[in-house]
């Protein structure tokens, strides 16, 4: 592929300054937290058995570490993706998380302060030259406590090399097929995973029991559809009208976004005109995710998942793993390839390390790494947990 040239130059201005914040008009309700898990496919009583959360060391219902990002009204990527880049497109490139301790549950207002960070420029075979860009975002309560911080990345590309990737090429349009057997197959392997969460329960997962070497279990979960991954973006608070204080620094054709992908997403003028306008499940950059035609017009062979949606997957199986006295402290994942409608997640990992940290912590180190059916990687993770010390 010929390498198109990006201009990035409208970038530089807006590097280490802050954006208008990601603010939500109401606190968060228990229903929020249970559309999110089951749009996540995380069956953790913790976050939807208001029975079992009362018997938890919380007493009530929380919400899992992944729900930050639901907060924000842009998957997190608002910093990572500003300044100009004329006619081009936008994909995640990873995530990375610093968690800090408080939990979330209802009755919290979660408010985002965005920084745009740096970016650098490589070369893809996917599309030439490609703009690496990142920015940070920190999820604060209605206390002021400081719950998580998100490096957003995100990979954007011209829209000729987008184009090129997917010129007279149809290969990857059609969804695989799955027979009942390998489907009842498929539900068997998905539920090995829950049990693990049920035979955990409210116990602790002891740093003590844990061994360096040691295999997670295997959590599955697909086929992926157009009506899983809208079940997620409804998930996403943002997407609901009128419940963000929606920016007025945000113009989709000003960052680049080309012609039919540049829609007034989240615009709060026209969210008051005709909200079905700004809703980006059917006009604007988001709608690729849903429509197999325009998922093609920015070089995907059909509708694919969100990479904020991937980074919670990730979460939730590390956190699932850790159990309720347990934290992810810090994950750091890296974004490769979308999950695609038809294609299945398979996530496993690794204990690789085991330690104390200089905060007194007692910390498993694991890697994390997300495939589809025919062995792609998706995405490659690595964590540290905190977990609890059997008392002597």
């Amino acid at each position: 592929m010929a390498t198109s040239k990006l201009d990035c130059s409208d970038l530089e201005r807006y590097m280490g300054k802050p954006l208008q914040p990601g603010r939500m008009v109401e606190p968060i309700a228990n229903a929020d937290i249970r559309r999110w898990v089951q749009a996540m496919h995380y069956p953790n009583r913790l976050h939807y058995d208001a029975m079992f959360a009362m018997q938890s060391r919380f007493g009530e219902l929380i919400a899992p570490q992944s729900f930050a990002v639901s907060a924000d009204d842009g998957h997190g990527a608002a910093p990572a993706c500003i300044g100009s880049i004329p006619n081009s497109h936008m994909l995640f490139g990873g995530d990375e998380w610093w968690y800090y301790g408080p939990r979330m549950k209802a009755g919290d207002r979660i408010w985002n302060e965005r920084i745009p960070y740096d970016y650098t420029i490589k070369e893809t075979k996917f599309a030439g030259e490609t703009c690496f860009q990142r920015g940070d975002n920190f999820y604060y309560n209605q206390d002021g406590s400081l719950i998580a911080k998100q490096r957003s990345t995100s990979i954007r590309y011209s829209q000729a090399a987008g184009e090129a990737s997917q010129n007279d090429n149809s290969a990857g349009y059609d969804d695989p097929v799955w027979t009942d057997d390998e489907l009842e197959e498929l539900e068997g392997r998905k539920y090995s995973w829950i049990k693990m969460l049920h035979e955990l329960g409210h116990s602790p997962r002891y740093w003590n029991d844990v061994v360096i070497n040691a295999e997670l279990p295997e959590r599955v979960f697909g086929p992926h559809s157009i009506v899983s991954f809208t079940t997620e973006w409804r998930a996403y608070s943002f997407t609901q009208w009128g419940s963000m204080h929606r920016r007025t620094d945000l113009n989709q054709a000003e960052l680049g976004f080309v012609g039919p992908m540049a829609g007034p997403e989240q615009d709060p003028i026209e969210e008051a005109n005709n909200p079905e306008n700004t809703d980006g499940a059917y006009i604007g950059p988001s709608r690729g995710h849903l429509f197999p035609r325009w998922a093609r017009y920015i070089g995907m062979p059909r509708g694919y998942g969100y990479g904020a949606s991937m980074g919670a997957w990730i979460t939730d199986y590390l956190a699932g793993w850790a159990g309720e006295w347990g934290m992810i402290r810090h994950c750091a994942a890296n974004y490769r390839s979308p999950a695609l409608t038809g294609d299945i997640t398979i996530m496993t990992g690794t204990v690789i390390d085991k330690y104390v940290d200089t905060d007194g912590r007692d910390i498993v180190a694991v890697d994390c790494k997300m495939t589809n059916q025919l062995g792609a990687v998706l995405a490659t993770a690595k964590a540290e947990i905190e977990l609890s010390r059997r008392p002597a």
